[in-house]
């Protein structure tokens, strides 16, 4: 059976979108293989009824709900292949399962480039953070660590002092600074450290200190990095969708892109990693592929 849409990711944004076309009574599959790049966060933070919630359960309450609608179907596995034009689109799985659909949304998020740093997967997602918005208010006030550098350094600098003064900058060896920039925290007293990073020490995934080639210590309560992400699936690039550099597909604000019937939204197509901002998108995008659907149904209507 040929379905209306097909969901790549049953993230936020994956779900939002997948209630939106249940309630408006479409046929929908949501093909995930669980494995979201928050899976190693304790808690969710800044969505409103739900701050605090594990990922895990966010996911369990949504997918609960939207089995209410009897016309959307869930998929636990990897989508590892996508053909087809707008009205027949063709979505293989791991197994070998072939899904049938007319228009397709991916919403399968980012996925992180691992950073060799010994001890870092240790603590990340407990006292290891990359969004000051989802975990600085648990960390306020506290002595911190920010591994960044450069350009980027400065904004993060900038932004976590609204939750703690207390921080210093670890660059990791890196120099890839600007004189202004490095000029600007000499000015307000950052403390910046340019040793690599020999080891994070840690404590059931509570940091305690970081140790720096040269010797250095640097006790801390909490990391801030900068990650490095990539696209969390190549299908929309495989599509011929365009995309950023690093790895967001282009979408308009119903989270259609350059191919006519391919949808993306949340973090699969922008680069503001906010819960609540992805169920927003996903929440749009399912409305922007039900409006196409009735259009297109309308207008072949005799």
């Amino acid at each position: 059976m040929k379905l209306d849409a097909a969901i790549i990711g049953g993230g936020p944004a994956g779900l939002s979108a997948a209630l939106v076309l249940g309630r408006a009574r479409k046929n929908v599959i949501v093909i995930d293989e669980g494995r979201p790049r928050n899976r190693v966060t304790r808690e969710s933070h800044g969505f409103l009824t739900r701050d605090g919630i594990a990922p895990a359960e966010f996911r369990r309450v949504a997918r609960e709900q939207i089995e209410a609608y009897p016309t959307v179907r869930f998929l636990e596995e990897a989508a590892t292949a996508a053909t087809g034009v707008d009205g027949d689109f063709r979505v293989a799985t791991a197994s070998g399962e072939i899904v049938r659909a007319k228009k397709l949304l991916f919403a399968s998020g980012k996925r992180d480039v691992p950073i060799h740093i010994p001890g870092l997967q240790e603590v990340y997602g407990k006292s290891a953070f990359v969004c000051p918005y989802c975990d600085g208010w648990e960390l306020r006030d506290r002595p911190l660590v920010l591994i960044v550098s450069g350009a980027k350094a400065l904004h993060l600098a900038k932004t976590i002092s609204g939750w703690s003064g207390r921080f210093v900058i670890l660059t990791n060896g890196q120099d890839d600074w600007a004189a202004d920039q490095r000029a600007e925290l000499d000015r307000r007293g950052i403390p910046t450290f340019d040793s690599p990073i020999r080891e994070i020490e840690s404590v059931e995934g509570m940091v305690r200190h970081v140790a720096l080639e040269d010797g250095t210590i640097v006790p801390c309560a909490g990391i801030f990095f900068a990650p490095t992400l990539a696209a969390g699936s190549e299908l929309p690039r495989s599509l011929g969708c365009r995309m950023t550099e690093s790895g967001s597909v282009l979408a308009d604000a119903f989270g259609k892109t350059n191919v006519p019937g391919v949808y993306a939204a949340g973090d699969a197509a922008t680069e503001l990693y906010q819960i609540a901002l992805a169920v927003s998108m996903g929440s749009l995008t399912g409305v922007g592929i039900n409006s196409e659907l009735l259009e297109e149904a309308w207008n072949a209507a005799p």
